[in-house]
């Protein structure tokens, strides 16, 4: 079987002149060829900023570029029947298609609504820092355009436990809406601030039965619409798991199938909320391992400074690898953005060896290190800005490596501080399989490693083409491997 392999496909600076949807069905047979199994896709539904916008201020769930709404017919990334088009173009090449989901709130609502509610401490959303009175809030979702279309669902203050501004007051807070016993918000996996139910724009409330039941809905649609395999599951700390475990249930009871779902829960501090939520989840879904990402941020600042021997320590792989989903970055951590922490360049390589060429975690690449990207804009300030994510060299090799040669036994090396290594011992099943992969995050590397007695006489070079030199295993199975400083060599066997 494949090792599996999963890319975002997207990042919040993508400015190509083609859109997205037409590059992915283009792009499709050579993600199968370097051994993509899987394409996370941004949000294909229209937000509050229409055709601008990344795809997160969710305005409607229905519209895939279909209406003339917010602005635009298309979304940023095309049309709907482009997006239906592109996931074919994926799943005609085996690779499997995974929406991007985002149920934590709503944005650009149509009409105002008088809506009861009470501030809160923004630092503790459990301290309520007024009475009860009453404000103008966008919470009345029409979609007019759209005009019942798929579902003829309204959404008003009924359906939001809070939002974060007041249109009469000109105001920003977070209003905690005083539609349930006590007002208060749900309970969410998140302690963070008190309670982090609230994030932004309108929040949604699960408490209310019919949201529930039109979430279910939509799923439905969305299934049997675009035939999608999967889901990426976005900002999961802040909602009530109780309704992302039903959502989940009901649509694999229905289509009696298996969905491959990865849940974005944010942490870069500690295991415990990250276990936490695999408990609550029972296994239902994988997660993201944000800590790792730190790991690989903090490395690539501190240099030789950081114990590579440590890489593992307080992430999700080292607990749960069945579970885990491996990535260097993503749009969150890239520059500009709220949560930047963007690995340092000398370092993805490493990297990406790291999540790619071992056996636990499934690996998530990005997309500006396969194809690069630029954005020129201006900050707040009216400084110009300038972003250059460059293409990441050897990227390509290690995925071709993982899908082809990258199994077996793996023995961990794992001895010195800045020089580390193992080995994949290979398989029947995957010809030519076994490879041997070291990295220096200080001076000019080597170590003895074994890849197995049945290697023994054979030949191995560096795949990625920074050591000339050849290496023959001993009749032990073992040879001294070696790699440049700052940089990682793959050891693979030389074809005959």
């Amino acid at each position: 079987m494949q090792n599996q392999t999963i890319i975002q496909y997207f990042h919040w600076y993508y400015n190509e002149e083609q859109n997205l949807w037409t590059k992915v069905a283009q792009e499709a047979a050579h993600l199968n060829e370097i051994g993509v199994t899987g394409v996370w896709l941004p949000p294909a539904y229209k937000a509050s900023t229409g055709g601008y916008s990344v795809g997160y201020d969710v305005y409607d769930l229905f519209d895939l570029g279909e209406f003339d709404q917010k602005g635009s017919v298309n979304t940023r990334y095309g049309t709907k029947q482009e997006y239906i088009d592109a996931i074919k173009a994926l799943q005609d090449q085996g690779i499997s298609a995974l929406a991007d989901i985002v149920f934590n709130h709503k944005a650009g609502g149509d009409e105002l609504e008088k809506v009861p509610v009470r501030t809160v401490n923004p630092d503790n959303r459990n301290e309520f820092t007024s009475d009860v009175f009453e404000i103008e809030a966008w919470t009345k979702f029409t979609f007019p355009n759209r005009a019942g279309k798929y579902s003829t669902f309204i959404w008003d203050h009924q359906c939001f436990s809070g939002v974060d501004w007041a249109e009469d007051l000109k105001e920003t807070a977070i209003y905690s809406i005083q539609n349930h016993v006590g007002g208060g918000f749900e309970e969410v996996p998140s302690t963070e601030l008190g309670n982090y139910d609230y994030l932004m724009f309108s929040d949604i409330d699960y408490r209310n039965r019919a949201v529930v039941e039109e979430l279910k809905y939509w799923g439905e649609w969305l299934v049997e619409t675009t035939n999608i395999d999967g889901f990426r599951l976005d900002a999961v700390k802040h909602i009530n798991p109780d309704f992302i475990k039903e959502w989940i249930d009901h649509l694999e009871e229905k289509y009696q199938r298996k969905f491959f779902i990865v849940a974005e829960d944010w942490n870069v501090e500690n295991t415990e909320s990250q276990e936490e939520y695999l408990r609550l989840m029972e296994g239902k879904t994988q997660i993201f391992d944000s800590l790792l990402h730190h790991n690989f941020f903090l490395a690539s600042k501190d240099g030789n400074g950081f114990d590579m021997r440590t890489i593992f320590d307080n992430t999700l792989i080292s607990i749960s690898p069945e579970l885990a989903v491996t990535f260097v970055d993503n749009h969150d951590s890239q520059p500009l953005q709220a949560l930047e922490s963007y690995v340092e360049f000398w370092f993805r390589p490493i990297a990406y060896s790291i999540i790619l060429l071992r056996e636990q975690g499934i690996p998530c690449l990005f997309f500006p290190d396969l194809y690069g990207g630029i954005y020129d804009d201006k900050n707040p300030e009216g400084e110009d800005t300038h972003v250059d994510l460059a293409i990441l060299p050897g990227l390509e090799i290690m995925s071709k490596v993982r899908a082809n040669l990258s199994y077996g036994e793996q023995r961990d090396y794992f001895d010195h501080s800045n020089c580390v290594g193992w080995t994949r011992g290979g398989d029947e099943e995957h010809e030519n399989s076994g490879i041997a992969v070291l990295l220096s995050t200080g001076d000019e590397g080597f170590k003895k490693m074994e890849v197995g007695q049945n290697f023994a006489g054979k030949t191995f070079i560096d795949a990625l083409g920074h050591r000339e030199q050849e290496v023959v295993i001993d009749e032990s199975g073992w040879a001294e491997f070696h790699c440049d400083a700052g940089s990682v060599s793959v050891w693979i066997l030389k074809n005959d």
